[in-house]
């Protein structure tokens, strides 16, 4: 990875940010061709405005103060293939969940997608399972198993900024939707760097690539690259919590990452698993709560309880739904608020999960409609039934 910041824009913490260990890059094969991409990046007018930028803090602000609730999801991976009806779709899944959510408890939604940006994923192995390069996302390599497609291409990050350009001119039209994704590829996220137009004494920068960026638990080691660039933006910020985290751990993410105790600048988004989430999460509310933070907390129910089925990566909507359900009865029994949901879902009728209640998947249905790159995603009837159950209990 190129250690040099946009040419536009030099700041030495930046690139101090940079040097640092930096997880899940992929092995570009030319350095050169990386540097002039960086340049033309740097260039490029960036996917999120300043102005939404600044309008999703006070929104979230609003969420860590116990005013409203964050329903985000979309793809899990991002395709530079996808229709413009697809990315609608999924548009309107979001929309109708913060609908049914606001109906139901009369709080407001701030809804994110997972959306103009979501095209480069951590993976868990280096080659697949035909020893391939694995996919690392529609900005790094291809997602059919090409000797050639997987060798990792600088140009697609060029790709990826269009695509996001052309994706978020979608969501301004539908509007009252925001941008986020994983800040993953660090070449791309910091050639994406925009100058802060805030009153502060310390200049922070605008990830440009995006509303709402967040670690994942791949990424999150506190002595990283991702965390020292997150240290330095303006835009919010999610960290996921896995069942790895300690208490002590949660607390330093918090103390690095707000450090001018701002409502809603963190999110911290917890990935337990069904089985675990009543048992882990009350130690790590409690130690960050001890801090004084008012930090968004959000449920992914989905990461924590992934399985194999005939072969198929599956995962069973009533655990995705009692993860949520072991949230709410953690916050509710310790007095604090549960602040969302993050989830992979689609607005196509995908067969990805199994269950839900008007319309169930089961096993035999799976390969029908599998159709992501990733991960398994709730399809639009499955997503819609569980905001309607997370907001009977949010009521209850």
């Amino acid at each position: 990875m190129s250690t040099r910041s946009s040419p536009r824009y030099v700041d030495d913490r930046i690139d101090r940010a940079l040097v640092r260990p930096a997880a899940q890059q992929p092995s570009w094969p030319d350095p050169a061709r990386v540097a002039a991409v960086r340049v033309r990046l740097g260039k490029a007018l960036p996917i999120s405005l300043p102005g939404e930028i600044d309008r999703l803090r006070r929104e979230l602000a609003l969420v860590a103060t116990r005013r409203a609730f964050v329903a985000q999801g979309g793809d899990c991976a991002e395709s530079f293939t996808a229709t413009d009806s697809q990315v609608a779709g999924t548009l309107r899944t979001l929309l109708g969940m913060a609908s049914v959510l606001t109906g139901r408890t009369g709080a407001p939604v701030v809804t994110i997608g997972r959306i103009a940006g979501q095209y480069a994923k951590p993976r868990s192995s280096d080659v697949d399972e035909q020893g391939l390069p694995v996919y690392r996302g529609d900005i790094v390599n291809t997602f059919a198993a090409d000797a050639g497609g997987r060798v990792p291409d600088p140009d697609r990050m060029l790709h990826a900024h269009a695509r996001s350009s052309a994706t978020m001119s979608l969501v301004r039209r539908v509007g009252s939707v925001f941008a986020s994704h994983e800040m993953l590829l660090l070449d791309y996220e910091s050639s994406l760097l925009r100058p802060y137009r805030g009153d502060d004494r310390e200049r922070r920068w605008y990830a440009g690539s995006g509303h709402f960026l967040w670690i994942g638990e791949r990424t999150r080691a506190l002595d990283g690259a991702h965390v020292a660039l997150a240290e330095l933006l303006a835009n919010p910020i999610g960290v996921k919590i896995g069942p790895a985290t300690t208490p002590e751990q949660a607390a330093e993410y918090v103390e690095r990452l707000d450090p001018r105790h701002e409502p809603g600048r963190l999110t911290l988004i917890t990935r337990l698993g069904h089985a675990r989430v009543r048992d882990l999460l009350p130690a790590i509310l409690e130690k960050v709560e001890a801090t004084g933070r008012q930090v968004v907390w959000q449920c992914d129910p989905m990461h924590g309880n992934t399985e194999q089925v005939r072969g198929w990566k599956v995962r069973r909507f009533d655990r995705i739904h009692d993860e949520v359900r072991g949230f709410l009865e953690v916050h509710h029994a310790l007095g604090s608020h549960p602040g969302g949901v993050h989830l992979e879902l689609t607005g196509e009728d995908t067969t990805e999960c199994l269950g839900g209640r008007s319309r169930p998947v089961d096993e035999r249905d799976v390969s029908r409609r599998y159709e992501s790159m990733c991960d398994p995603r709730l399809n639009g009837t499955q997503a819609l039934e569980l905001a309607a159950l997370i907001a009977d209990e949010m009521v209850a």
